[in-house]
């Protein structure tokens, strides 16, 4: 008995020794937890559109939101959805030098490559939102925060298809900017979903500007439905032409629900068509993230050194009777 203890008189004190310097080695969890732990980090946010429009709004309050949640320094960049400009201003992010930045993808490869490489070369971390482009990533790095865009199109004729009964025979108008081939492919995939089904598709052509103010549409709208009276479809690039629905089809002198409006996204306006019988359909690409995780994910490279976020943010879709779940959050401009 005697030895017994005075083994443990002599094991006691190193196993208190020991205990002590694992604490040490490895930290409470609380003291791993930091505010503000992305402080130090400058990013310049591409937002797309011009400030105060639906989408832009939305992109821009999840952008905001993750800059307080991180603390990080951002400075956001408006272009009014043109390529030109944004091309421009990624010039002009990338002399700035800093620590990242997030950029839509709406140029595309060919004329975000060459400053991809720039940016790259001079250890400027790049995420691209709202639209992809894959081979830019696979060369220079980076991750893609938006919805699968040529799925995410078809899906949405798919739907459209089975919810209006519409086929072999009919007519549909689908207005996109055709000249953007990069981003195009959303409106493609409606496209050929349509086809599939024996619709008959006229494509209308529009321009960024419609973006920022969708009553620009009205002319273009209104003559392709008096050259197709008896079109029974409409898909819209956006929600800013989705949400001014009502308008258009005040103008060609049309009834709610006496054409088939479909289109992207979710806003105060579109919430109001809905209500009002205008919109059937809308798929929800949630915006909100594609603000929040680029700038979540550039401070998580930079500050603990992990890989680039890719996130498809594709919700599925909203009718008339589900409006009512993200009605309140798309008024504050956060759907």
């Amino acid at each position: 008995m005697a030895k017994t203890f005075g083994l443990l008189r002599i094991l006691a004190p190193l196993a208190l020794a020991w205990l002590a310097a694992s604490a040490m080695a490895q930290p409470a969890a609380a003291d791993a937890l930091r505010d503000k732990w992305c402080k130090d980090v400058k990013i310049r946010f591409f937002v797309g559109g011009s400030e105060g429009d639906s989408f832009a709004t939305i992109v821009y309050n999840g952008a905001r939101q993750a800059q307080a949640d991180t603390g990080a320094q951002v400075d956001f960049v408006f272009s009014g959805w043109s390529s030109e400009k944004m091309v421009q201003q990624l010039r002009e992010a990338i002399a700035a030098h800093p620590d990242g930045i997030a950029m839509m993808g709406h140029p595309g490869p060919d004329s975000i490559m060459p400053l991809a490489e720039e940016a790259f070369d001079a250890g400027i971390l790049m995420m691209y939102q709202n639209v992809d482009v894959p081979s830019v990533r696979a060369r220079f790095g980076g991750g893609y925060i938006g919805a699968n865009l040529s799925p995410q199109g078809y899906a949405l004729g798919q739907e459209a298809v089975r919810m209006s009964g519409i086929g072999k025979g009919d007519k549909a108008i689908v207005l996109a900017d055709w000249s953007m081939e990069n981003r195009v492919i959303r409106e493609l995939g409606t496209v050929k979903a349509l086809e599939d089904a024996g619709v008959t598709v006229i494509k209308l052509a529009t321009t960024p500007e419609m973006a920022g103010d969708p009553n620009l549409a009205i002319p273009v709208i209104s003559a392709g439905l008096l050259a197709h009276p008896d079109v029974k479809l409409i898909a819209y690039p956006g929600g800013q032409m989705l949400g001014n629905a009502p308008t258009y089809m005040q103008v060609a002198g049309k009834k709610p629900g006496e054409i088939f409006n479909i289109g992207f996204d979710t806003s105060a306006q579109i919430v109001e068509a809905f209500k009002n019988g205008w919109v059937q359909l809308t798929s929800d690409q949630q915006p909100f993230l594609q603000g929040y995780m680029p700038i979540l994910s550039l401070c998580q490279q930079k500050v603990y050194g992990l890989g680039a976020l890719n996130i498809d943010t594709g919700a599925g879709f909203v009718t008339k009777d589900t409006i009512g779940k993200v009605a309140d959050l798309a008024v504050q401009g956060l759907r």
